[in-house]
């Protein structure tokens, strides 16, 4: 494995004279690819609930098909790590695409005749959903120069606070002219895009030629062996670790305080759904300003920058707990929106620089499986809790764990420049 270089020391921005990421070929292909397969996932949940008002689909089959597109892609997500690293990131990606694309019609055809078809073929999307996710994560180190990297981490998440922000109008627009069949065939294309467009990596060859072989004689090790590479790779960064944990805190429990506390705070505190809407705007909307900022942002310890980011998370949950105006609840849900792009693009940042090549993908698939695997327990554990301690306590519960894991995280010599190297160089 080649020594991963130093992250940057330096503040500032980057060098004058480079031409912007979307300006490259080669990453605007994969941006574009990246940004269809958002819209697509986005899309699927909220066109599957414009047929439930108009009566095409029941809400307790509604239900059971969210579930299985969440079982597909929990359990794509690590087999597509593997195959990711064993065989070429731009097949992966064809192929997640090919099989979500086939999959939206089927979905489509199976409305209102078989909630068993529809079920499978929401299992199917799922799946190539999952497997999309490392296989672009790894094909952006492909594409994209080490010291472009930040900014090209920052175009992606921009694009997909952009499709959460303008999606719902759009969708409500098309509604107009389509049935729901028609949006989910739309879907079904917005994946072939996601497939196609793509092109490949320039370094892909070198990584391939670069990774070990397998003992002579002994086979290739099997997917379950792959993966616990992954893992093994991912435990000898602790940075990593430190982070994944605090950040897989934060979503159970500030994202869980989101999807759950925050509409019975907006309908029993505040009387109106404006609290709602105006809270989960003003968090698309600091998101794109954390995106926007943090694609410039050199810090000299940017694994702690990153990780206060993260812990500004808390301030969601925290402005819940007491009565404030309307206006105090969107500037702290603005400023969670900044806080978690300036974590989320030093993190991707970092994986890819730190990671063996070899074995990028299997770290990704380990950080979208517990990270976002993990979410729905804590969405399911959250209303029963709110049910037995009271709203107040059960958010200011989130909010102390969203503050106290980047904290604790922050502790790991590593994360502070998210890099083993630099801790290295500190030690005596």
């Amino acid at each position: 494995m080649p020594t991963p270089a130093a992250p940057p020391a330096a503040t500032g921005t980057p060098p004058p004279g480079r031409r912007p990421i979307l300006l490259d070929l080669g990453f605007l292909r994969l941006w574009t690819g990246a940004t269809a397969s958002g819209l697509a996932t986005w899309a699927l949940p909220f066109v599957l609930g414009l047929a439930v008002f108009d009566r095409t689909l029941a809400a307790a089959d509604l239900g059971l098909l969210l579930a299985a597109r969440a079982v597909g892609f929990l359990a794509a997500v690590p087999v597509a790590g593997v195959l990711a690293d064993r065989h070429s990131r731009r097949g992966v990606v064809l192929w997640a695409g090919i099989t979500s694309g086939v999959a939206a019609p089927v979905l489509a055809y199976g409305l209102g005749r078989s909630v068993l078809l529809t079920a499978a073929a929401a299992a199917v999307a799922g799946a190539g959903q999952g497997a999309c996710r490392p296989a672009y994560q790894a094909l952006t180190a492909e594409v994209v120069d080490t010291d472009r990297r930040q900014q090209a981490n920052a175009a992606m998440t921009l694009a997909v606070r952009v499709t959460t922000l303008v999606g719902p109008s759009l969708a409500a627009l098309l509604a107009l002219l389509l049935d729901t069949q028609g949006l989910l065939v739309g879907i079904g294309l917005l994946w072939l895009v996601a497939a196609f467009v793509p092109g490949r990596g320039a370094r892909c060859a070198a990584a391939a030629h670069d990774a070990p072989e397998p003992p002579s004689g002994t086979g290739r090790t099997s997917l379950l062996g792959e993966f616990a590479e992954g893992v093994r790779e991912a435990r000898r960064h602790p940075w990593f670790l430190a982070g994944l944990g605090a950040l897989t805190a934060v979503i159970a429990t500030g994202y869980s305080a989101t999807g759950v506390a925050l509409p019975l705070v907006s309908r029993d505190e505040y009387g109106t759904e404006v609290v709602l809407a105006g809270a989960m705007t003003a968090y698309t909307a600091g998101a794109l300003g954390g995106a926007l900022l943090v694609a410039r942002l050199r810090p000299r310890s940017p694994g702690r920058v990153a990780l206060a980011g993260l812990a500004a998370y808390g301030l969601a949950p925290l402005s819940l707990v007491f009565p404030v105006h309307p206006v105090a609840v969107a500037a702290a849900y603005a400023v969670a929106g900044i806080g978690i792009e300036v974590f989320n693009v030093p993190w991707f940042t970092a994986a890819q620089r730190e990671v063996a090549p070899d074995k990028l993908a299997r770290v990704s698939s380990l950080d979208f499986l517990l990270s976002y695997g993990l979410a729905p327990v804590g969405l399911a554990v959250i209303a029963p809790a709110i049910d037995a301690f009271g709203a107040r306590a059960v958010l200011a519960g989130c909010a102390l764990v969203c503050f106290a894991a980047p904290a604790a995280a922050a502790f790991v010599p590593s994360a502070r420049t998210f890099s083993r190297l630099s801790a290295r160089r500190a030690s005596p």
